[in-house]
């Protein structure tokens, strides 16, 4: 245990924030625009109870990209580690997280499954006869992971990226083309953004990345929520792929496995230590939450986090 002093993490957060002016909020997701810029918020879980939290951490906010270390839990747990690397890498890539010019080779089988054609490829891997069932068995492992069973998705904003889907859909399209997606492209992007649209809040994101850090158990029941192996499948693919193309730079200034979202969403595994959930909607140049970003380097940095 780290043991936070709350008016320490208080005072943390707010000279993050103020790097705030220098983001953006996504705004290619038309519901994202509707997000507070100015809003930072973190939540740090260390177990049985232990939960530090500061800045406005009754915010709600969906999961995005963050989701992507979800769908390849649950995919591994479905289907095997060789039948989900048969259809995606496990190379880091420097290129955009929505960049069609790799699929181009290997053949067509995408880079990782932190890209987007990487995780719309997981995301067909889920077992389920149908798009609900999918979405179910994802929720479930949420609720399981966070302990909180009305976490659901928000309707508008799965709708508003459903419509404006359109990379997505050639991404799909492509890789179905050579046989990495089987299933019917529409059915996938309807189940792809209500999962990238899973809703929560700091707390429930640390909870997470908890169980994530911990080899996969569940600290209050006790159970083995995730296989040892795939806890650390995930937090590898988090450290080398996990922050777009800031990654490399990430693990140099903060150096603990984590996964942002376009939502401002950023979700820490420090191994066998704490969950770190921050939301911070003001984007930087390559996607992440700048105040978030600050946030973290600044707490790795107090605590000695990096696992390098």
């Amino acid at each position: 245990m780290i043991c936070l002093d709350r008016l320490m993490l208080e005072e943390m957060v707010l000279e993050a924030k103020k790097c705030s002016v220098a983001g953006e909020v996504a705004d290619y997701i038309p519901a994202l625009k509707k997000a507070n810029k100015d809003t930072l918020a973190i939540a740090v879980f260390e177990g049985e109870n232990t939960c530090s939290i500061a800045g406005e951490v009754e915010e709600k906010f969906t999961l995005q990209s963050i989701s992507k270390v979800l769908s390849l839990a649950v995919a591994l747990m479905d289907r095997g580690e060789s039948t989900v690397f048969s259809k995606v890498g496990m190379e880091p890539t420097g290129d955009p997280f929505n960049s069609i010019i790799k699929l181009e080779h290997s053949p067509s089988k995408p880079l990782n499954p932190m890209i987007n054609a990487g995780a719309l490829a997981v995301t067909s891997l889920i077992v389920g006869d149908t798009m609900e069932e999918k979405l179910g068995r994802l929720l479930s492992f949420v609720h399981e992971c966070t302990g909180n069973q009305n976490i659901g998705y928000d309707e508008e904003i799965a709708q508003s990226e459903y419509e404006t889907a359109f990379l997505n859909r050639s991404l799909c399209y492509f890789m179905k083309q050579h046989g990495v997606i089987e299933i019917e492209v529409e059915e996938l992007l309807s189940l792809y953004t209500k999962q990238c649209a899973i809703e929560v809040t700091c707390e429930d994101l640390a909870k997470i990345g908890y169980v994530i850090a911990n080899e996969g158990k569940h600290i209050e029941t006790g159970r083995q929520v995730i296989p040892l192996h795939i806890a650390r499948v995930l937090k590898t693919f988090m450290v080398t792929c996990g922050m777009y193309n800031a990654s490399g730079e990430f693990a140099i200034r903060v150096g603990v496995p984590a996964k942002s979202g376009v939502s401002g969403g950023m979700m820490a595994a420090v191994p066998y230590g704490p969950g770190i959930g921050i939301y911070g909607p003001a984007l930087d140049e390559t996607g992440n939450s700048i105040a978030g970003m600050a946030l973290l380097e600044a707490l790795s940095k107090r605590y000695d986090l990096s696992i390098f």
